[in-house]
């Protein structure tokens, strides 16, 4: 499985640089929850003295340099890519070597304020009410058990606040018999259909919060009717639901899903130029979006997950539980070679070899052989700030 190289060099700008630069002044104008407060130092701290690390020589011609500990939060840009290539290595032995689809799910724009005051709550929701509409279809019009990855994404390419999964399905269902099912490869099921289960579960999820009293301190519902008014609205309009046409072949979804599962809101790769005043990034088509740093790091800010919540979730064969009924499945079908994990038992530098192309092992300088030698204790103090001009 090919993947394209990152640059091994430092970003010209980074997402930390703006933090250290105005996460004082963000703190002034906007109420941060506990999590969005450690995501921020995390990120400003991330590679820096502050955490530690340990002294590298090369014997050879006597070079010498820091290198610093990672944060290893997941919002943290600087520390997904190792991660990612670890996650593939590892879904590599459970992907079953058939197509899969690709499929969209979206709330609407009607209850993204709501999202906003009980993120935990209308998160499981969707991920709930999605899984269930495919699991229930991959019955009705495939008559088995169908394998579903997904991950939950809350931002647009400009930063905006759009919860929506993306679902990894397979073209094909694991029926009672033990007996594979493949799907059409022209479709999975009908994109309407899909999106009026959605709609139906997340509004039943709702009357149901709401009768419980689990939406209890929502400003917008101390109206009696207004819980009401937005069901209605919910329940006339059309969910919307994409889904794009299968991977003809396993080892390519990995590489993709991968890119999926460990992506940030915003990548530092993604910074065109950022000044005291401004911070300009890459969206899409081309297109560039100007802030202000202070609005750039409170939309970024609107992506922070809850605590200890799984972004990540398997169902039906690819779910824990059906781990018997995944090889049943695998049993019936063309071995894929390429599906092996080559890279299951890589150490993290040769991981980041084979993904930057960067040797850590070497010295930059004359190619010798890098050695640790000491141990870099975590400062007490946070790096100084560094202000871009």
């Amino acid at each position: 499985m090919a993947h394209c190289p990152a640059s091994a060099g430092r970003p010209r700008f980074e997402i930390a640089d703006i933090v250290r630069a105005h996460r004082a002044e963000l703190e002034l104008t906007q109420h941060l929850t506990p999590a969005q407060r450690r995501v921020l130092s995390a990120i400003e701290l991330c590679r820096t003295a502050a955490l530690g690390g340990h002294l590298e020589v090369c014997r050879q011609c006597g070079f010498e340099q820091p290198a610093y500990n990672s944060c290893r939060n997941r919002h943290c840009p600087k520390c997904q890519a190792l991660a990612q290539e670890k996650w593939i290595a590892a879904r590599s032995e459970r992907i079953l070597p058939v197509g899969h689809f690709h499929v969209v799910f979206t709330l609407p724009s009607e209850l993204r304020s709501l999202t906003k005051s009980f993120p935990q709550l209308l998160f499981d929701a969707l991920f709930r009410a999605a899984s269930e509409t495919l699991i229930e279809l991959g019955q009705t019009h495939l008559g088995g058990l169908l394998g579903v990855t997904m991950v939950l994404h809350t931002w647009t390419r400009d930063l905006r606040f759009h919860p929506h999964v993306h679902a990894i399905v397979t073209a094909g269902a694991l029926d009672a018999l033990g007996s594979w099912r493949p799907a059409s490869i022209k479709y999975l099921f009908p994109v309407r259909v899909m999106g009026e289960l959605l709609r139906g579960k997340m509004l039943d999820f709702l009357r149901r919060a709401q009768s419980r009293g689990e939406l209890r301190g929502y400003d917008e519902f101390l109206d009696p009717q207004a819980f009401d008014r937005l069901t209605a609205r919910l329940a006339n309009k059309r969910w919307h639901v994409y889904a794009k046409r299968p991977f003809p072949q396993a080892q390519h979804l990995l590489g993709y899903l991968g890119r999926y599962t460990h992506r940030v809101a915003i990548s530092n790769s993604r910074l065109v130029d950022v000044s005291k005043q401004a911070v300009t990034f890459r969206t899409k088509e081309g297109k560039t979006q100007t802030l202000a740093p202070v609005e750039f790091l409170r939309r970024f800010l609107q992506h922070v997950l809850p605590d200890a919540f799984k972004k990540i979730r398997h169902f039906g064969l690819y779910a824990t539980a059906h781990s018997a009924l995944l090889e049943l499945a695998r049993a019936q079908l063309p071995h894929d070679p390429q599906l092996a994990p080559p890279a299951a038992c890589l150490s993290w530098a040769e991981r980041l070899r084979a993904l930057t192309g960067r040797d850590v092992t070497r010295c930059p300088r004359c190619g010798g052989l890098i050695e640790r030698i000491a141990t870099l204790e975590p400062l007490a103090r946070a790096p100084p700030k560094n202000v871009a001009a």
